[in-house]
């Protein structure tokens, strides 16, 4: 048993397992003392945890809930240990709980689509609110031209008429003062024609006229007074066709702005139409959607009331669960109890046996034979060995034929009735050897054969004696060994298991990385297998296997790193470690790589990626059929 370290008493938060664990037998506690060895135990998992892995050495702790750390990093045991197990115990129900979740959360989704289509039904109806409007102004705005401007062109063109009237009237009143004019003009005409005619009559005769009126009036005067009149009456008409024309442009600019308007109110009304078709299909839509919605929720009501159904019947089972695991543990002490006491057994009727042989007593045997047994003597503190393991096996094979014994013999059942027994023959036999010296005459013969088989009996105890004390001495010397093989394998594998988490943070430039090393044998580690896990920075923990290539590329390289560590070799040869690395992790194993030559050793690396050489302190390249061979120092 290894001694206690009483410098952990003085940690804080903290006490020795052997100073909780207490037991009123005094043979028990070098038991607990091995069990337990320099094991803290802390009230809390964070206390548990910082005490184990944040002070210079790393420890071993539990936490009162049950989750124990383990120097190398394994942490087990615990409420959430068991929570984890618990969920495994209908893991396919589980699934389908899962996956009928995922649908759920899928239609969820289209459900959340269908309402965000919703808002571009809203945009729909207030446009069509907004083209109704738009209609309603363009409606008013056409009666407002109906009212305003066409009633001011119908006026303005009965005003024209009237004004033509009233040109009409006049012209007629200028007519007849212009023919009452005429009269009187006649009157003085024919004077004047008369006077003229006595004046003009020799002119009239000489060019061939009637007279000189005919002259006048017929040649020129009329000529000219048909022109002027003309004239005036084409500006006249000239000036009224431009008036009507202009008038007649603007009411057809008035009818076609109508008809532009009639078509817009048209058009207008047919998207009205449209659009209240188009919200009636989406009001059933929505509808639509709705009651499917509403058919949702009473599902997703459904299935949140079977969850917790079926979360009740979970935690039943893991009360379940908690139940069974202290009967097992109960089960459990009671094997260990029974096992150990039938090592006893087996530890006593071999030095039985052993003592049977010799003293050469002879057993009636159905198998085997007393040869077989060693005769190495096992004591009570002995230990579970392969030797002792084998010595059993060998003794298993023998059996001891009990019909020779007496019905009172066969019948003891107990080993106190053995024991009692065993006393009163003891007693018997004592009390017979005192009545056989007292009455048996001497006889010289037997006790020189007496003698004899003293001396034999002597000589086969000292025999026995040298061949105990020589196997005492070669148990001793092979626990030696054993203890400073422990001892030497423990230094390296403590030294690593500590020294491989800091360099596989230093590989992945990330301190959330974490690596750590765990012997499968705790007692005996050299004996088997070393299990090496590591959790890449970001990712949840996983076995080696499931790793990526260079996860355990870089994975790999802490582990040599950390073996070498331990005791350093002067140079290191590296074969193509970056051929399963990417870029980034190309980057941060050559820098790494790069401290650890200018630190510690020297290391030859061997790369076909630009990547990684690039960053060599010196070069050199193998090709085939090259005469001259070249190194290339970078600086």
């Amino acid at each position: 048993v290894k001694p206690i370290n009483e410098k952990l008493r003085e940690i804080k938060g903290s006490k020795m397992m052997i100073d909780v664990v207490q037991t009123p037998f005094t043979p028990l506690k070098k038991v607990i003392q091995f069990v337990c060895g320099n094991g803290l135990v802390c009230e809390t998992v964070k206390e548990a945890r910082q005490i184990a892995f944040d002070g210079p050495v790393r420890l071993k702790t539990v936490s009162l809930d049950g989750t124990l750390f383990l120097k190398s990093g394994v942490i087990s045991g615990g409420s959430s240990d068991l929570k984890f197990k618990a969920r495994y115990w209908d893991e396919k129900e589980m699934k389908e709980m899962k996956e009928r979740r995922d649908r759920l959360v899928n239609e969820l989704k289209e459900l959340m689509k269908i309402k965000r289509k919703e808002t571009d039904l809203k945009q729909l109806q207030a446009q069509c609110q907004g083209t109704q409007t738009r209609l309603k102004y363009s409606q008013s705005e056409l009666e407002n031209i109906k009212k305003k401007h066409l009633a001011n062109f119908y006026k303005e063109k009965s005003k024209l008429e009237s004004e033509l009237v009233n040109i009409k009237s006049q012209y007629a009143m200028l007519n007849e003062g212009l023919l009452q004019r005429a009269e009187k003009i006649e009157e003085f005409q024919k004077k004047m024609n008369e006077v003229e005619d006595a004046v003009f009559q020799d002119f009239c005769k000489e060019i061939g006229v009637e007279n000189i009126r005919v002259f006048e009036q017929e040649r020129v005067k009329q000529q000219e007074e048909t022109d002027r009149k003309r004239l005036g009456f084409e500006n006249q008409k000239t000036r009224l066709s431009i008036q009507l024309e202009y008038s007649r442009g603007e009411l057809q600019k008035l009818v076609n702005k109508i008809h532009m308007l009639k078509e817009t109110v048209r058009k207008d009304e047919s998207e009205i139409v449209r659009l209240k078709k188009a919200e009636e299909e989406f009001l059933l839509m929505v509808n639509e959607i709705m009651g499917e919605q509403q058919h949702l929720k009473d599902k997703l009501i459904t299935l949140k009331t079977e969850v917790t159904k079926v979360q009740n019947e979970v935690e039943e089972s893991r009360k379940k669960l908690l139940t069974l695991n202290r009967e097992m543990g109960k089960l459990q002490k009671e094997a260990i109890s029974i096992e150990t006491s039938l090592e006893q057994k087996r530890l006593e009727r071999h030095n039985m046996l052993l003592e049977c042989k010799v003293q050469d007593l002879r057993i009636s045997l159905l198998l085997g034979s007393l040869d077989e047994i060693s005769e190495v003597e096992l004591g009570t503190e002995a230990e579970s060995t392969e030797a002792t393991a084998d010595i059993y096996e060998r003794e298993r094979a023998i059996q001891i034929d009990y019909s020779s014994l007496t019905e009172d013999l066969t019948d003891l059942k107990s080993d106190k009735e053995i024991e009692a027994h065993l006393t009163r023959l003891q007693k018997q036999i004592v009390s017979k050897e005192n009545v056989l010296f007292k009455t048996a005459a001497p006889n010289l013969r037997a006790l020189e054969k007496l003698q004899t088989a003293k001396d034999k009996f002597q000589e086969s105890v000292d025999a026995f004696e040298a061949s105990r004390r020589e196997a005492r001495i070669c148990r001793q010397e092979f626990e030696q060994i054993k203890k400073r093989r422990y001892e030497r394998f423990s230094q390296c594998f403590e030294h690593v298991s500590v020294a491989i988490d800091q360099i596989y943070k230093k590989l992945c430039r990330n301190s959330c990385a974490q690596a750590f090393l765990s012997p499968e044998n705790p007692e005996e580690p050299y004996l088997e297998g070393i299990s090496y896990n590591c959790v890449a920075p970001g990712k949840r923990f996983m076995p080696m296997d499931n790793l990526s290539g260079g996860e355990k590329s870089v994975a790999a390289l802490a582990l040599v790193f950390a073996i070498h560590s331990f005791r350093p070799a002067p140079f290191f040869v590296l074969d193509e470690v970056d051929a399963a690395l990417d870029n980034t992790n190309i980057g941060k194993v050559s820098s790494f790589i790069k401290e650890q030559a200018a630190e510690q050793c020297q290391m030859i690396v061997i790369s076909l990626k630009e990547e990684f050489y690039s960053r060599a302190d010196a070069l050199i390249g193998v090709c085939p059929e090259v005469q001259i061979i070249f190194i290339i120092f970078l600086s």
